[in-house]
């Protein structure tokens, strides 16, 4: 029996279009990034459910997720959790931040929450650490800040520079593997940032 791929029931699940600007959603099935304002997109579908894969993410499980964006991730994240988890998606974008949880709140999942990134913040790491740490725009370099917010065991998944990363930190050793070439928009700084 082949067994049910977690990702696809978090796709059937948590449909594109209720996370696209409503000019968009005739578009959600399409496998392309979506223009959603202030520079940002909804990255295309096959990108997500890869970083999905890669991240690995268990029920019950505490998920961090920066750059949430339209907070299609953040649900997608929620639904692999479960209501025994707990996802937090961070966004610098305060416009975002509150569009994306008004998107969320229609997804039915209040073990999720998004919320505008504090100055000067990379992540969360006052909620840490987190068993998952999904990022969604790209870093020349792999920052320590997100790294140091890993549980142990733990997984995050992130584009630096222009790899698809996967580091896993497992009974105090932190390991980093490449996972192909991907595009996104550039990881930013909160105001005030020194990471």
């Amino acid at each position: 029996m082949d067994r049910v791929d977690p990702v696809e029931q978090a796709f059937a699940a948590v449909p594109r279009a209720a996370f696209l600007p409503r000019g968009a959603r005739s578009r959600a099935g399409d496998d392309i990034p979506i223009l959603i304002g202030h520079g940002q997109t909804c990255s295309q579908p096959s990108t997500v459910a890869d970083l999905l894969h890669l991240l690995d993410v268990h029920p019950g499980q505490r998920v961090l997720d920066v750059g949430s964006g339209s907070g299609w991730t953040t649900a997608l994240l929620a639904h692999l959790t479960g209501p025994g988890g707990e996802v937090v998606g961070v966004e610098l974008e305060p416009d975002l931040a509150r569009w994306g949880a008004a998107n969320l709140a229609g997804a039915d999942a209040p073990w999720a929450s998004i919320h505008e990134a504090e100055p000067g913040v990379l992540g969360d790491p006052q909620h840490g650490p987190w068993d998952r740490i999904l990022v969604s725009a790209a870093a020349p370099t792999l920052p320590q800040a997100l790294v140091d917010q890993l549980a142990d065991p733990g997984r995050l998944v992130m584009p630096v520079a222009g790899s698809l990363t996967l580091v896993l930190r497992d009974h105090g050793s932190v390991t980093t593997s490449r996972h192909g070439h991907y595009r996104f928009v550039p990881l930013r700084s909160a105001p005030g940032s020194t990471t």
